[in-house]
């Protein structure tokens, strides 16, 4: 996976292209359904795909925030809701778990000759998925605010603590981190990225035996909460969107931010001037004296499901690889993401992500058990950083939690 994701990163990058036009498909009939995220790179995706729409080929998108709660229930009925879910590097663990994506080796050696290897997501020998695009979080500031705390660009964890203060000493802005800590998913997401930058190991080698409760699970747990104090108050109610309007509306000059969502973040109405001005990506940081980012490799990708007819899997196949062919590529397209497509040429925009990926950074683990350890995490650090559970009780809950999630899977 290292490799599918590096050399998509630092090789896909190539030509330029044209815009997204409504055209014939060569799909005779089916049912497409799609559901997935809906950040800006996804929607030009659901777009692709809807071009492919005619007199007798449905296509339907159901992009939203909410779509790792509703895609495998979607996916699980016969015939399926959705024909496709797009996916990351932990949403399709669940789906492969409980078996309602089938694999494409057929439809990629039938319709996928132009499909390049690098997105061929294979497991187990089987191509499950197919990815357009690599993501990783890294660092998004306020270049003005920076300089006129007189402080570099953070490197650091605790580089990015000893600037807040400075920035809140100096009355400049009173919560100047931002950060994707809502609880559940968000916040799980954030713990796992500094326990690997602390240099971490979630499972006992070739075991599901978790393995978080120890100093290094103590000491992202500290520095998780040490963050929050420059944050937001509300910051376990705030996602990426919540993050990013912070960020938009002055409050925010510093934050670990998705590349996909950093890509676009001062594109929205109301941006001010001063905002657009001072708008700077860095790459991600490191924490407690590590060599290993502070965060993790990703793919999205597209996957067809199970419980359909094989006329709507073609269909399906079919559109989304229509969906990311180099012609979605324009001014607006390339700005959304780092693309895994022939015909794209990485922007300044795209920095964040190439130097997550040249830095070494961690892919986010593709294990059966990884999703159950990352519910856990959601629900449980919630109580450590309102202080009412020291980190101690906070790591032994995260443990009892997964252990009862694993044994009932059958993987303790």
């Amino acid at each position: 996976m290292n490799k599918i994701l590096k050399s998509g990163l630092l090789v896909a990058a190539l030509l330029g292209s044209t815009a997204i036009a409504h055209a014939d498909c060569g799909i005779e009939n089916g049912r497409v359904s799609i559901v997935g995220n809906e950040f800006p790179a996804i929607q030009t995706v659901g777009k692709g795909a809807e071009a492919c729409a005619t007199d007798s080929v449905e296509v339907k998108t159901n992009l939203t925030a909410d779509h790792q709660k509703i895609n495998l229930a979607g996916m699980t009925g016969n015939p399926a809701e959705y024909t496709s879910a797009i996916v990351a590097n932990s949403s399709i663990v669940a789906l492969m778990n409980d078996d309602v994506i089938r694999p494409l080796d057929d439809l990629v050696a039938k319709h996928g000759s132009d499909i390049k290897k690098n997105q061929l997501i294979t497991i187990g020998g089987k191509v499950m998925a197919v990815a357009f695009m690599a993501n990783a979080q890294h660092l998004v500031y306020r270049a003005d605010v920076l300089e006129k705390a007189g402080v570099e660009v953070p490197t650091t964890y605790e580089e990015m603590l000893a600037a807040a203060e400075k920035i809140r000493s100096m009355g400049i802005m009173e919560n100047p981190v931002g950060g994707a800590y809502k609880a559940g998913w968000n916040l799980a997401q954030e713990f796992t990225n500094m326990f690997i930058g602390h240099g971490g190991e979630f499972f006992k080698a070739g075991t599901a035996e978790v393995t978080i409760n120890n100093e290094k699970g103590v000491a992202t747990l500290e520095m998780l909460k040490a963050l929050t104090a420059y944050m937001n108050p509300d910051y376990l109610t705030h996602d990426s969107n919540a993050t990013n309007a912070e960020y938009r509306a002055g409050n925010v000059a510093l934050m670990n931010m998705w590349g996909s969502r950093a890509a676009t973040l001062t594109e929205a109405d109301g941006v001010s001037d001063e905002v657009k001005a001072g708008f700077a990506i860095a790459g991600p940081m490191t924490v407690a004296g590590g060599d290993t980012p502070a965060t993790t490799l990703w793919w999205d990708g597209w996957t067809v499901a199970k419980n359909i007819s094989d006329a709507d899997a073609e269909a399906t196949f079919i559109a989304l690889k229509n969906a990311i062919a180099p012609a979605i590529l324009n001014d607006e397209t390339t700005q959304q993401a780092v693309w895994l497509i022939d015909g794209y040429q990485p922007t300044d925009k795209a920095t964040g992500v190439f130097a997550a990926a040249e830095a070494g950074s961690t892919p986010y683990p593709m294990l059966p058990f990884q999703g159950l350890l990352h519910t856990a995490l959601g629900a449980e650090i919630p109580d450590y950083l309102q202080g009412k559970e020291d980190a101690a009780k906070t790591l032994a809950d995260i443990e009892a939690a997964y252990n009862a999630a694993a044994k009932e899977k059958g993987y303790l």
